[in-house]
């Protein structure tokens, strides 16, 4: 069982279902196979391996695929059975699997980039391959002829992709700290908008066609939800890990938010609460609440000859105050904050005990995660680790 780390013991946890082991090197990306009690991972070690769950309970590699270079990335469509693998040498190799998931057949190869694919992302409704690598190139194929169809060159090398089919955008997050959204058209694209609020690198996306919500998590450890759907610029902010955000996944039936880091911990938000924006912190020369001058306003501190105090903001309402006049910690939930952060004390005056009730449960995976996968219509979530372990845990009991 996954052992609770914070912010208090929670009688509802995930359930440790099986654990998968025997790799040379850490697992690049997996998933879980839907209605087959299937695994499939690529890894750093060079192999794709299926892995299918035996009467004993443990998983067997069905498949065992040695590739010649290491293996950065994948995507599977269980319609189509195709399995995309990007590698390390900037080519994408696709296969198709066998109905029982017992034999791989190469069915195509792509030369889409000059460095390491870093996200491939097949779209089924298109036919179309999605692709970003090392060479800060986002490119498209046709998957039934394997030409390229388009290419975008990005601000800095792509560690996130999403894309909707219904309005052909995509969601490209980077090494930056920003999201770009492009429009694509069969052999073009256009730039839509760049969003702009981590300070870290997007390490991680998730998008909700449902409820036209983009989730974006980076090293700076938070995660970012931004409303496109509402149309009025919202964006939320998510404050739970003290790490770097290495996966995100979105229960659309219960409308929660699963997110894991590289510490190990994964976090379950309730996203069907109506949140909060954080507000901006605004500028001043003097605390905001006694008036007492900030330590770079020297006309102030000369003319009432007194010394200069260090700046905060209240993560509340958003206003420069000085140390003093912001001594009390709270959480705020509804703002994200599920830690304890600095507010001005009257601020913390009005947030009563219903304002502090968590909107999300906290977990300990024990394993440096690198890589998450959700399969909704089980309740599994698998994650992969720096220890070259995939665990699969059953969700149910936490997100329901």
């Amino acid at each position: 069982m996954a052992a609770e780390t914070q912010p208090q013991p929670q009688a509802r946890k995930p359930c440790l279902l099986s654990k998968i082991e025997a790799f040379q090197e850490v697992v690049s990306t997996a998933v879980i196979i839907p209605k087959e009690d299937g695994v499939i991972s690529v890894s750093e070690d060079r192999t794709i391996r299926v892995w299918l769950k035996r009467d004993s309970g443990q998983y067997w590699p069905s498949v065992y695929h040695t590739m010649t270079s290491s293996c950065s990335c994948m995507s599977f469509n269980p319609e189509t059975r195709r399995l995309s693998v990007g590698m390390d040498t900037g080519s994408i190799c696709e296969f198709i699997l066998s109905e029982d998931y017992n034999k791989m057949t190469p069915a195509n190869t792509y030369q889409a980039h000059q460095g390491r694919v870093t996200v491939v992302l097949f779209v089924l409704e298109m036919e179309w391959l999605l692709s970003t690598g090392q060479d800060k190139n986002f490119t498209w194929h046709c998957s039934e002829s394997g030409q390229q169809l388009g290419t975008y060159r990005t601000a800095a090398w792509v560690s996130g992709l999403q894309f909707d089919v219904e309005t052909r955008h995509a969601f490209v997050g980077d090494q930056s700290g920003q999201v770009t959204i492009l429009k694509l058209e069969q052999d073009s694209c256009s730039l839509v908008t760049t969003f702009k609020g981590h300070t870290g690198n997007v390490t991680a996306l998730c998008w909700d066609p449902g409820q036209r919500v983009l989730f974006s998590g980076s090293s700076d450890h938070s995660i970012i939800m931004w409303d496109i759907g509402g149309r009025k610029g919202t964006a939320i902010e998510l404050q739970g890990h003290n790490d770097k955000i290495q996966g995100l996944c979105y229960a659309s039936h219960t409308r929660q938010l699963i997110s894991c880091s590289s510490d190990g911990s994964m976090v379950i938000w309730n996203m069907d609460v109506t949140r909060q924006e954080t507000p901006e912190w605004l500028d001043s020369d003097s605390c905001q609440k006694c008036e007492q001058p900030f330590f770079w306003n020297f006309k102030q501190m000369w003319d009432s000859k007194k010394i200069g105090l260090r700046q905060h903001h209240c993560r509340k309402c958003g206003q420069a105050v000085c140390g003093k006049c912001s001594s009390k910690r709270s959480t705020i939930p509804l703002m994200g904050f599920e830690f304890e952060v600095r507010v001005c004390d009257s601020c913390h005056e009005s947030i009563t005990d219903e304002d502090r009730a968590p909107t999300a449960t906290f977990h300990d995976s024990k394993h440096s995660i690198v890589y998450m996968h959700y399969e909704p219509t089980t309740g599994n979530l698998l994650t992969s680790g720096t220890d070259k372990v995939i665990k699969i845990w059953d969700m149910t009991p936490v997100v329901s």
